[in-house]
């Protein structure tokens, strides 16, 4: 995967505004105290490697008193630590959830704005897959791997500063013989704590380069295989119901093959970094001892002053080496955060499509009367066929039309009266200040109580109880009455037909006066689904009724029809 030259400049405007939203005060606050306590953790550090100069001294001097000293010193330094790191653990992770719910409301502000999570699914500008992985996994390591890597490249930054500075001094000046000159060399452990650093990050670049697009690629597999689990646990019954289970397991496996396929990779690219990094660590451990030892038995420096150059060596190889310790973990962020990127940029791709002017959109505009009209109306399908022509209509309060013709081509025409397929041309005018309910095949029943279930969207006043009761009467679920504060998953724990009951139920509740129903009752029997049309008729006289269904019965309920 290719980024572009832009990459944090994008990150920052999405996620930058955080640390100027309305919680800024406190965030900020957060923000520095967490400055604050780095620069004590440094700050102790340095501590701690002046306290084992004076420790190995004391020990090389044979001196009890300055021993018990030290020992008294460290328990202070043990209190400091503690407490400095406890501390800034707390911060760092409140700042990280704080961050995520904020980024996470942002994202999901934009997919559930209007249509936005539907009308995303039908562009081919960007890579937008699975954006419930994008939001619950994604935004997850874009905040959390972001703020733990700033930090530790912020205590990097401190160690290099502070510990450069120690390493300088305790270097002194030596001086090399080149037989004719001799040349002075101030600050020697310094240059080659550097030129140990640099190569060793250079060689971990390009033995960890690959890693990148292997994190990156088992990511998007691992989302796809969660993916389609989810989605055959929701169609369990339907796949049952066809046996169709030999089928979903080679789909799973083929899943799963690309799974391996991209986790070998991750590993190939794994073991090349192990394999450099294991190297690296021990050799990390001795060399500082073996470039510093010639000065300590030429009798240059104490044991006390060895040790605290070998530990400020550590330090500041250890902060140049920030590269290679947190290459997979910049990997992983960084495939993370592009994945976000890819979802903000189709949505703002489909709002910068949707607001501008096209003669192959369609007009959606309210009207100042009572009247649903068409004029010229052509809805295209993606691929740019027809599927309405030149449709000039209208259709006033309290009629009641069959859509009769293609079925798929009558969803087309309410997905576009809904504003949901801007896809093609003319104009629709719809009436002002009156809400449209729609009636798909299968009512959304989100999971908790059955009551919530009924009203939803809530808005408004609480349904009362007997307004409830007297639905649920209306719509032939009676029985269920008694189950109105029962949490459940109500459209795996229902049938179908109970399930578009419900619909009529929630219709009942709302009382709207224009409703569009697309085979709202296609699983009830002829005489279940014409009964359920004269309930609509005989409790909502006045409504405006649009109805796409297969059942020839229906027909005499309706007082004209339109033809696709």
């Amino acid at each position: 995967m290719r980024y572009s030259n832009g990459f944090f400049i994008r990150f920052i405007r999405l996620a930058g505004p955080f640390w100027n939203s309305d919680n800024k005060a406190a965030i900020r606050r957060q923000t520095l105290a967490m400055i604050v306590l780095t620069v004590i953790q440094i700050g102790i550090a340095v501590v701690i490697t002046e306290w084992s100069a004076a420790l190995f001294n004391a020990l090389e001097q044979h001196s009890m008193p300055r021993l018990l000293k030290q020992t008294a010193l460290l328990i202070l330094i043990f209190a400091a630590t503690m407490a400095a790191t406890a501390t800034h653990l707390k911060i760092k992770r409140r700042l990280q959830v704080e961050w995520r719910g904020w980024l996470t409301d942002r994202v999901t502000s934009q997919w559930m704005d209007k249509a936005h999570h539907y009308q995303v699914t039908h562009i081919q500008s960007a890579n937008h897959d699975n954006p419930d992985g994008r939001i619950a996994e994604d935004i997850r390591i874009a905040t959390e791997d972001g703020i733990a890597l700033c930090h530790s490249l912020f205590y990097s930054v401190l160690v290099l500063i502070s510990f450069t500075a120690v390493l300088w001094t305790l270097s002194g000046k030596i001086i090399v013989d080149l037989g004719l000159i001799e040349v002075p060399i101030y600050g020697h452990l310094v240059w080659i704590a550097v030129i140990y650093a640099v190569v060793a990050s250079f060689l971990g670049w390009r033995i960890g380069k690959p890693l990148i697009n292997a994190t990156d690629s088992r990511q998007t597999v691992e989302a796809n295989f969660r993916f389609n689990l989810v989605t055959a646990r929701e169609n369990s019954l339907a796949i049952a119901l066809i046996h169709g289970e030999a089928d979903e397991r080679k789909r799973f496996f083929r899943l799963f093959q690309d799974i391996i396929g991209a986790f070998n990779r991750q590993t190939h690219a794994l073991s090349n970094i192990m394999l450099f990094t294991s190297g690296y660590s021990v050799l990390s451990m001795a060399f500082p001892v073996l470039v510093s030892a010639p000065r300590y038995i030429l009798g240059s420096i104490t044991l006390g002053a060895l040790m605290q150059s070998v530990q400020s060596f550590q330090q500041m190889t250890s902060a140049l080496s920030w590269p290679v310790d947190n290459m997979s973990t910049v990997a992983q962020w960084r495939a993370s955060v592009e994945r976000v990127l890819s979802l903000m940029k189709a949505l703002d791709d489909l709002e910068l499509e949707l607001a501008r002017t096209d003669p192959h959109r369609i007009v959606l505009e309210k009207g100042e009367d009572s009247v649903l009209r068409f004029q010229d109306l052509c809805i295209f399908r993606l691929d740019s066929v027809v599927c309405v022509s030149e449709l000039n209509a209208e259709i006033k309060a309290g009629e009641r039309v069959l859509i009769a013709g293609n079925a798929f081509t009558g969803s087309k025409l309410f997905k576009a009266i809904a504003g949901l397929w801007p896809w093609g041309s003319g104009h629709i005018v719809v009436p002002d200040d009156e809400p449209m309910f729609f009636m798909p095949p299968r009512p959304y029943l989100p999971t908790g109580t059955l009551r919530a279930a009924i009203c939803y969207p809530s808005a408004g006043e609480p349904v009362s109880q007997t307004a409830l009761v007297q639905a649920l009467e209306l719509a032939g679920l009676k029985e269920l009455a008694e189950q109105l504060d029962q949490v459940d998953i109500w459209d795996k724990s229902l049938p179908r037909e109970q399930q578009q009951r419900l619909g009529l139920a929630r219709l009942l509740l709302q009382r709207p006066k224009w409703i569009l129903l697309q085979e709202a009752f296609d699983s009830l029997t002829p005489d279940g689904e014409t009964a359920m049309f004269q309930v609509i008729c005989q409790e909502l006289p006045g409504a405006t009724l649009l109805t796409i269904t297969n059942q020839p019965t229906v027909e005499k309920l309706h007082q004209r029809r339109i033809t696709l």
